[in-house]
């Protein structure tokens, strides 16, 4: 067994290695070749189906955690029921869909940016050749750079979404110069007091969120590979929307159980109603006053949230690229 898995690490290196050179050989840009819009529309379509379904869950999920207890101007909620109740009571189901446009701006675009910038270093490093494994290394390795990419391009919308979802009606009459009219306005606004910097708040802590993604993405690949391996099918071949559905609730539930902390931080350090010096201030003070209780606040509402919505957008990323691929290939050979 050990032999077995040694001569497939190194084959999966070596495969990257002649990878490595053959895009070497196309030239700097030879990674091009690869790109294909099939995964981008694909990705946004999973983001924005399963955040028009949950979008309520991840209002509360930021709501809790950014709830120190210390902030009197931050609403305080018993559970996830009261929360909902009590949201939907003071502002309505409106209230509920707080920050839904740059929710579905950011959750499409990073979806549709992530599965392109995946697939994209994925098939250059298999030159190709879907069918070859990368085994666990080399999957997190494309996760993980697919994601720094998609961060430096998203984390504007996600500072926009994270101040509208906690945005309550207090908040927005007590002061008129704080309240954003929507995603546009946000950003002009956070532009125009803070600068560039006030766009990327999080963004040191999102970097940590990289290695989620990564953790995820690289159990989600492999969990198919083996599966359809035990099948002796290529480990490309089309699944069933069950198994989708089973291995993106898996995969998330591992990689949300490890990483869930640098949420909460993140989300504190986008909330206008906060004020740290940094992201080591902001974790400093978190574990003085609410010990490791703290980096695990709105857990349960979040684990509730992204199961269902991974699961949803993984199923539908996968039927759409395979629908949109498969026509593509069928015009390539009537041409």
């Amino acid at each position: 067994m050990a032999s077995t898995l040694k001569n497939h690490k190194s084959a999966a290196v070596a495969a990257a290695a002649t990878a490595g050179a053959a895009g070497a050989g196309k030239g700097s840009f030879g990674w091009l070749a690869h790109v294909k819009y099939e995964h981008l529309m694909a990705g946004i379509s999973g983001g924005v189906t399963s955040t028009l379904l949950l979008h309520p869950l991840d209002l509360i999920k930021i709501r809790f955690a950014v709830n120190d207890g210390r902030t009197a101007s931050v609403p305080q909620y018993r559970g996830l029921t009261s929360a909902f109740l009590t949201i939907f009571r003071q502002e309505g189901f409106r209230g509920l869909y707080k920050g839904v446009t740059p929710n579905m701006w950011g959750s499409g675009s990073a979806w549709g940016f992530y599965f392109m910038f995946y697939n994209t270093i994925k098939t250059w490093i298999q030159d190709g050749n879907t069918a070859q494994p990368l085994g666990p290394t080399l999957h997190m390795l494309a996760a993980a750079e697919a994601g720094v990419l998609t961060l430096a391009m998203t984390n504007p919308i996600w500072v926009v979404k994270t101040r509208l979802c906690l945005q309550c009606n207090e908040r927005v009459t007590a002061g008129s110069g704080t309240g954003y009219a929507g995603m546009v306005d946000g950003l002009t606004k956070i532009y125009r007091t803070e600068g560039i910097r006030g766009l990327y708040r999080g963004f040191v802590p999102g970097m940590f969120g990289v290695s989620h993604g990564a953790l995820q993405f690289m159990t989600y690949e492999e969990m198919k590979n083996k599966y359809n391996q035990h099948r002796k099918r290529p480990i490309d071949a089309k699944l069933t929307t069950s198994e989708y559905l089973t291995f993106a609730a898996v995969s998330k539930l591992i990689a949300a159980a490890g990483t869930y902390p640098y949420q909460v931080i993140r989300a504190r350090l986008q909330d206008q109603n906060h004020s740290y010096k940094g992201t080591w201030d902001c974790v400093k003070l978190t574990w003085r006053y609410e010990s490791w209780r703290g980096f695990y606040k709105g857990l349960g509402p979040n684990l509730t949230r992204v199961i269902p919505a991974t699961m949803v957008t993984f199923a539908t990323y996968e039927h759409v690229s395979h629908y949109l691929l498969d026509r593509s290939k069928a015009r390539s050979i009537t041409h």
